[in-house]
């Protein structure tokens, strides 16, 4: 399991990728592209818009909260195992890679699956790009490059590996 120590924290404020505040606005950004999505909103709303992400990281909450938009599950189900805030399981990084070769996948994160937006954007292929939700701003897309890889691997650096 990685844990992200809470002097941390602070660097996972900020947007990973442009900050749109309606998806229809990212809309333009995805064609022709592979499409991952991280969130129950975000991944609905794609699927509103006839897109399906190649991996869907959902967890049935918004905020913290029941989600009342719940997206379709696409493709493949994985059911991840319990994560909780600021913690992400080995696990649920082998099902991200394992869902790669298989799309769409949606996997269902039994926790928080925010911090898969690090290890997708990592493992996944340039030229593809990953949609999140920035909670009360909107949807951050990233696009993924050289770049992107780098910024999520410093990022990742800051957890801590426990058993």
């Amino acid at each position: 399991m990685f844990v992200l120590p809470d002097e941390s924290r602070r660097l996972f404020k900020d947007p990973f990728g442009t900050l749109y505040p309606e998806i229809e606005a990212a809309l333009p950004h995805l064609a022709g592209r592979t499409v991952y999505s991280v969130g129950d909103v975000v991944t609905h709303n794609l699927q509103k818009n006839g897109i399906v992400p190649a991996i869907a990281v959902i967890d049935g909450q918004t905020m913290r909260s029941p989600c009342d938009r719940l997206p379709e599950v696409k493709g493949d189900l994985h059911q991840g195992e319990k994560t909780r805030p600021a913690r992400s399981r080995t696990k649920l990084i082998q099902a991200l890679y394992d869902a790669l070769a298989h799309p769409p996948t949606t996997i269902l994160v039994d926790g928080e699956e925010d911090l898969a937006v690090i290890p997708l954007v990592i493992a996944a292929p340039d030229s593809s790009v990953l949609l999140y939700g920035q909670p009360h701003e909107g949807v951050v897309l990233r696009t993924i490059d050289a770049a992107a890889k780098t910024a999520a691997i410093g990022l990742l650096a800051q957890f801590t590996q426990v058993d």
